[in-house]
């Protein structure tokens, strides 16, 4: 009997999905007719790649992080391998005080190995570091299974860490408000070395591997990310898997017969087995269970990227590095920095640079709002200081992604845990995968896309 698939949302973790589906039946020899709903006219969801002049231009995420298998397994099983490269290695700052404050060797998520560099750090005040000492000599915590990032890092380590490094270098990963984000959920490593050993500084000391020759933490490929979406879509075989884009899905039922989804173009789709691989919005909408509905909880942060090309000799850096972030308590519409031709060099042609910069934060979702004009002035103007701009960009390109970071408030696993029951009783054969989830970063996608199709297959 050929199982029908149907999976709802065409970018990284959708199209994953399809091809692990499809990878996995050609192994068992099993039947399997797979549809792929993508409401936008392309594949890809945030992984979108621009390249012109002679410029790649990432316009959603720009990497794949290293330590995390699932990402770079897939891009050597659709033999991309060759196009890798990681990222070049070098000093990331903290903009505070309009200054640009090197981040402490050593630290981890901003939390310290070492000490000397944290005392010889301008981050912080003598109070500041005095009071992130204590870590060393304050009890554990007790037993707790979550709390908010923020609260977590200012009993341990004070309020002026957790806004001037922490904050900061979490911002880029979650775009929240760290003093709701679930330490469970982004950071679950910090409650085992905060049990184990209570002070985050001895522990961290302890786990860590001892530091060898310095090597990028993140890859990505020459050609731009949206090969790997290229790839995965050409990897589908088209008598196996069905790919519709520009088509929106918009009603779910189920039936004797299985799951019947209803299409903005007039047509549906019946399906023995169904992934969401959308925002938990739109499959809390679909499906319509009370149990999926979340209240109380901050809605996904809506953010938007400038990227500006210059002539080299146009833009230059008071300091050699990367980039920066942002400390929480500095007054900036912009969140980050990338000095992304120093980051990867084959990003930009000979004698050309590309800065990157971000805005967005929970609190400000209208700025994305801005005209592209007004969004690259305040870039310019905020970096002000620490790029030295002499001439106007050659072009820039805005990119917007309204609602695209969700957020995981304090008590996401658990609730995921519980949702994932009532699915499996209440609504069997439908799974949820996606940065809504389990993670937001690439690998963390295809992990969860992995998994479903295992699941599909195994049952």
């Amino acid at each position: 009997m050929t199982k029908r698939v149907a999976i709802i949302g065409g970018g990284i973790t959708g199209l994953s999905c399809a091809y692990y589906l499809q990878q996995r039946t050609a192994e068992s020899g099993d039947g399997l007719r797979i549809t792929l709903i993508e409401a936008e006219d392309r594949l890809g969801g945030k992984v979108k790649t621009l390249r012109r002049d002679g410029f790649v231009i990432e316009r959603g995420p720009d990497s794949i992080l290293k330590r995390k298998p699932e990402g770079l397994e897939l891009v050597e099983q659709l033999g991309l391998g060759a196009d890798v490269v990681t990222n070049r290695t070098g000093r990331s700052y903290i903009l505070k005080d309009d200054a640009l404050h090197p981040i402490p060797d050593g630290s981890v998520m901003g939390v310290p190995t070492s000490l000397r560099p944290l005392l010889k750090s301008g981050l912080l005040s003598m109070d500041g570091k005095a009071r992130a000492l204590n870590d060393l000599f304050i009890p554990k915590l007790g037993d707790f299974d979550d709390l908010s990032v923020g609260e977590f890092f200012r009993k341990r380590l004070g309020d002026e860490m957790v806004d001037h490094l922490i904050g900061p270098l979490l911002s880029g990963i979650y775009a929240g408000d760290i003093d709701q984000l679930s330490l469970e959920a982004a950071l679950p490593q910090f409650i085992n070395i905060e049990k184990r050993y209570g002070s985050l500084i001895l522990g961290l000391r302890e786990t860590m591997p001892k530091r060898g020759k310095s090597e990028g933490q993140f890859a990505t490929l020459t050609t731009g990310l949206n090969a790997v979406i290229d790839a995965l879509a050409d990897a589908l075989d088209s008598e196996a898997v069905s790919i519709m884009t520009g088509v929106e899905a918009e009603s779910f039922e189920k039936d004797d017969n299985g799951y019947y989804i209803g299409l903005s173009d007039g047509t549906a789709v019946e399906a023995d087995y169904v992934v969401f691989a959308v925002p938990h919005r739109v499959a809390e909408r679909l499906i319509g269970a009370d149990f999926l509905r979340r209240d109380r909880v901050a809605p996904d942060t809506s953010v938007a990227t400038i990227a500006m090309a210059f002539a080299r000799e146009d833009v230059e850096m008071s300091k050699d590095g990367t980039g920066f972030v942002v400390s929480r308590r500095e007054p900036k519409a912009i969140t980050a920095s990338t000095w992304t031709h120093l980051k990867w060099p084959h990003t930009a042609p000979e004698g050309k640079a590309l800065i990157r910069c971000y805005v967005g934060k929970p609190n400000d979702p209208g700025i994305i709002e801005k005209t592209d004009d007004e969004l690259v002035a305040i870039a310019i103007k905020e970096m002000s200081g620490t790029v030295a701009i002499k001439g106007e960009p050659d072009f820039a390109v805005v990119t917007r992604w309204p609602l695209a970071m969700p957020q995981y408030p304090v008590g996401h696993k658990r609730w995921l845990a519980e949702i994932t029951a009532r699915l499996a009783r209440d609504f069997p054969n439908v799974y949820l995968a996606g940065a809504s989830y389990d993670g937001v970063g690439i690998p963390d996608c295809i992990r969860q896309a992995r998994s479903a199709a295992q699941n599909i297959t195994a049952s």
